[in-house]
């Protein structure tokens, strides 16, 4: 069996350029806390299914505008692997579930996206993997109270003769804070209230971005130590969540 730590998806993560260790790459999405969360955000409940060990490649819900120039927010089902319109087939080559905020700009996967197609992604809580010499010790990372809003880049691909279409998403990482380096050299942009309102913003400029794609927490957090179940992808259910170590507490550095 593969390393949990560094999961397959169908596809190589050795083709990925990003960091040596894929991240963001599994989150938890249920119904409590996020149906107040997308109550505030389109005015209804999560509509998806409760998927506590959601993997790249599945369907998870994601927030965006619902018409090219519209202000309204939307709830649309999305796969997590961006797959580019321009992109000849349905599978991209890389590894494109997460977008670095270094390159996002200038990749040639996240660039339209990125100045055109951004999208919330919201969430319980995500899982990483902490090296400890050849041990994987699984964290589940998440707000002390309600859901995280990650930020994230979506794109609608089109076979030529129309007849299939993907809507597809990936979640934006960036360097880490000082409080998160031990778990990972890398975390997924996490955006407080007015962060997401920003990101989604239809005026917002390029330094309005960037400073949003700055390391930071938002919120205050949970870290908890999990068991290695969560590792395949395949389980599902809340034993995913069950702790085996105290929690440790992670302040925001947001005042």
């Amino acid at each position: 069996m593969h390393d949990p730590a560094e999961p397959v998806y169908g596809r190589a993560l050795s083709e990925t350029r990003a960091s040596t260790r894929p991240m963001c790459g599994r989150f938890n999405a249920a119904d409590d806390p996020l149906n107040q969360v997308f109550e505030e955000l389109v005015g209804h409940p999560f509509p998806g299914e409760t998927n506590h060990n959601t993997a790249p490649t599945e369907t998870a819900w994601i927030i965006r505008h619902d018409a090219p120039q519209s202000e309204k927010l939307e709830a649309v089902a999305a796969a997590w692997w961006l797959t580019p319109y321009w992109s000849k087939t349905a599978k991209p080559k890389y590894a494109t579930f997460n977008a670095r905020a270094e390159t996002i700009s200038t990749a040639s996967s996240f660039r339209e996206p990125y100045q055109r197609r951004r999208c919330l992604v919201p969430v319980c809580g995500y899982y990483e993997w902490q090296k400890d010499g050849r041990r994987r010790i699984p964290y589940y990372i998440r707000p002390r109270t309600g859901g995280l809003l990650l930020a994230g880049v979506w794109d609608r691909w089109r076979s030529r003769d129309r007849s299939e279409t993907i809507t597809s998403f990936a979640i934006v990482t960036t360097a880490v804070t000082d409080k998160l380096e031990f778990v990972h050299d890398r975390q997924p942009v996490m955006l407080s209230k007015d962060g997401a309102r920003r990101w989604m913003s239809r005026d917002a400029q390029a330094r309005d971005l960037g400073a949003l794609l700055e390391p930071r927490i938002p919120v205050d957090l949970y870290a908890v130590p999990v068991s290695a179940y969560v590792g395949d992808p395949r389980n599902k259910e809340s034993r995913c969540l069950e702790p085996v170590a105290a929690a440790m507490a992670i302040d925001s550095d947001v005042q």
